[in-house]
C-alpha cells in the first residue's frame, strides 16, 4: 500500500540537526525521519555518526538519513560542518540547533572559551549564520533553537564574565547559555523580518537524557534518581518537531514555545538591548564578520 503525502508531511524537506545521537535529539531525528524528511545529523565522530544513522533508520524505517562530523566545542569544526553542508548542494528547509552540554566544573575549549557557553550558544550562533544564505534560498525555511526554562536561573547576561571564571557554577553557566539561546532567537528573528525564514525557540521540559552524565558518578546518580519524574525523550522532542513541521507556526518567528504552545520567557529574555549586545559579542568571539 502506497503511503500518502499526509503520512509523510516532511517528504521533500531537508533537515540539519545537531545533537541527534541521543536523548531529545535522537527522538527528534527518528520522528522527522518517519515523517519523510531527508535528515542530516551532526555528530562528534564518524563512529557515532554511523551508529546514529543505523539507530534512526532502524527506529523509523526511513533511509534518507546521513551525518556530518563536527565537534561543536570547536569553532573550526562548526565552520567545517557548515562548509560541508553547503558543498553538498542540498537545500535546507529546517535547521534544529539541539546540541547542548552541562558541566559541573569549569572547562575551557581549544578556542579558550568556557565550554558550556561555546557549545550551547556560540556553536548554534555561528552555524546558523553560516547557513543563512542556504536557508534563504530554501522554501519557507525554519530555524529551531532548543532553549530551556533554565534561562530563569539567571537574571541577565553576565557580559563582564561570560564564562563565570571568577565564580563558576553549573546552574549559572547552563542558565545563562539557555538565556542566550532565547536572546539570539529573538534578535535573529528581527534581522530576518521580511524574509520567508523564521526562527523560534523552545523549552523541551525536564527530560530523562544523558545531558550531564559527563560529570561523573554524582551527576549520573542524581539523574538516575530523578528519572521517574522526567519526560521521556520522545515527549521532550514533541515541541521541536512541532516547530519544525507544523503548519500552525508557518510565518511565526521570534517566539518561545513550551508543550507546543507559545510561552512567555523571563523579563531578561525579552531585553532587546541585551540581545543586540549579545549578537555583537558573539560575532567578535566567533570572528564572524
Amino acid at each position: 500500500m502506497t503511503q500518502s503525502t499526509n503520512d509523510k508531511p516532511m517528504r521533500g524537506k531537508t533537515v540539519l540537526l545537531t545533537g541527534g545521537s541521543s536523548g531529545i535529539g535522537l527522538a527528534t531525528a527518528v520522528e522527522l525521519a518517519r515523517q519523510g524528511a531527508e535528515l542530516i545529523i551532526v555528530c562528534r565522530s564518524s563512529q557515532r555518526g554511523e551508529d546514529t544513522v543505523r539507530a534512526v533508520k532502524a527506529a523509523s524505517g526511513a533511509q534518507s538519513v546521513d551525518f556530518l562530523v563536527g565537534d561543536l566545542a570547536k569553532l573550526d569544526d562548526v565552520r567545517r560542518v557548515a562548509a560541508d553542508f553547503v558543498a553538498s548542494s542540498r537545500p535546507l528547509h529546517v535547521l534544529i540547533n539541539n546540541a547542548g552540554v552541562v558541566n559541573l566544573s569549569f572547562k575551557r575549549t581549544a578556542d579558550g572559551i568556557e565550554e558550556v557557553f561555546a557549545v550551547n550558544h556560540l556553536a548554534p550562533f555561528l552555524l546558523t549564520n553560516l547557513l543563512l544564505d542556504r536557508l534563504g534560498k530554501s522554501d519557507a525555511a525554519r530555524i529551531v533553537n532548543v532553549a530551556s526554562d533554565a534561562h530563569k536561573f539567571v537574571r541577565g547576561m553576565n557580559f563582564d564574565d561570560l564564562g563565570f571564571e571568577k565564580g563558576y557554577g553549573w546552574v549559572k553557566s547552563y542558565g545563562q547559555s539557555k538565556l542566550a539561546n532565547i536572546l539570539f532567537t529573538r534578535e535573529l528573528a528581527g534581522r530576518l523580518s521580511g524574509t520567508p525564514v523564521t526562527a523560534n525557540c523552545l523549552h523541551p521540559g525536564a527530560v530523562a537524557t544523558s545531558l550531564g552524565k559527563n560529570n561523573g558518578w554524582f551527576a549520573g546518580t542524581l539523574i538516575g534518581l530523578l528519572r521517574p519524574f522526567f519526560k521521556t525523550p520522545e515527549q521532550g522532542a514533541r515541541t521541536s518537531v512541532f516547530l519544525a513541521t507544523s503548519p500552525e507556526v508557518e510565518g511565526v518567528s521570534g517566539k518561545y514555545f513550551s508543550n507546543c504552545r507559545e510561552s512567555r520567557p523571563s523579563g531578561a529574555a525579552l531585553d532587546d538591548a541585551a540581545a543586540r549586545r549579545l549578537w555583537d559579542v558573539s560575532c567578535a568571539m566567533t570572528r564572524l564578520s
